[in-house]
């Protein structure tokens, strides 16, 4: 099992997950408390609920490189072409946008 945590806007917004049966996205309980808290997509919308699905959710999938590029950093970071959440993880540091993902074990 691998995890990630989802920064919006730098705050701690919720926590990626694979497993053997899949992919699982949660939203932090504090990050849903807050008076403003927004969805980090509108394909996942605030719930206390997880998101899963057998692949990696189409959003998160997005903030990766594509094509080339995707070919380009999996040789450099020696990732399985396959590995699209380690590539998440590897990059989700640099993401254009206000999503951040970043191995659960790391600060941002």
């Amino acid at each position: 099992m691998k995890k990630a945590k989802v920064f919006f806007v730098n705050k701690l917004a919720g926590h990626l997950t694979k497993t053997e049966q899949g992919f699982s996205f949660v939203y932090d309980p504090t990050y849903l408390q807050q008076a403003h808290a927004l969805p980090i997509s509108l394909s996942l919308p605030l719930q206390t609920q997880p998101f899963t699905s057998k692949d990696l959710h189409p959003f998160f999938a997005n903030l990766i490189p594509e094509g080339w590029l995707f070919d380009l950093n999996a040789q450099a970071l020696k990732i399985d072409m396959e590995d699209e959440f380690e590539m998440l993880l590897s990059t989700g540091k640099d993401c254009i946008g206000a999503v951040t993902v970043i191995p659960n074990d790391e600060v941002i």
